[in-house]
């Protein structure tokens, strides 16, 4: 009997990472859609709902593809120290990734309201900086 040659292995630290990252890429683009629609809805952003969910259509992919790099990078560059480093890390960038996200485009501070002083909605929570 031949031997079968082994398959080129492809579960290596950039592709688990990759996996990882386009798995959890789904909730933290939903999450990031549904607070910026809240805050321009709370703070009256924009033209009206319509015009406001395809921005938001548009934004949810760009942050898709933004986690997924993000884990595709962590677990490439610190995946040898463990999965908890990994897990860690890459928990922390995703929180303030999403943070940023959604005080970037979500609290446009140009953007002239007297709903929301500065525009940060009233439910806001006082401990996360917009």
């Amino acid at each position: 009997m031949e031997a079968v040659p082994e398959a080129e292995e492809t579960s290596g630290p950039w592709f688990a990472g990759f996996r990882l990252g386009a798995l959890l890429g789904v909730p933290t683009s939903l999450v990031a859609v549904l607070v910026i629609g809240r805050v321009w809805a709370s703070c009256g952003i924009g033209v009206n709902a319509s015009a406001n969910s395809l921005s938001l259509l548009l934004v949810a992919p760009v942050v898709w593809i933004g986690t997924a790099a993000s884990w595709t990078l962590v677990h490439g560059a610190i995946g040898r120290f463990g999965r908890g480093a990994v897990v860690a890390v890459g928990v922390l960038f995703n929180l303030w990734f999403l943070w940023y996200v959604v005080t970037a485009l979500g609290t446009m501070g140009s953007y002239p309201d007297p709903v929301c002083p500065g525009n940060v909605p009233p439910w806001w929570p006082g401990f996360v900086p917009a």
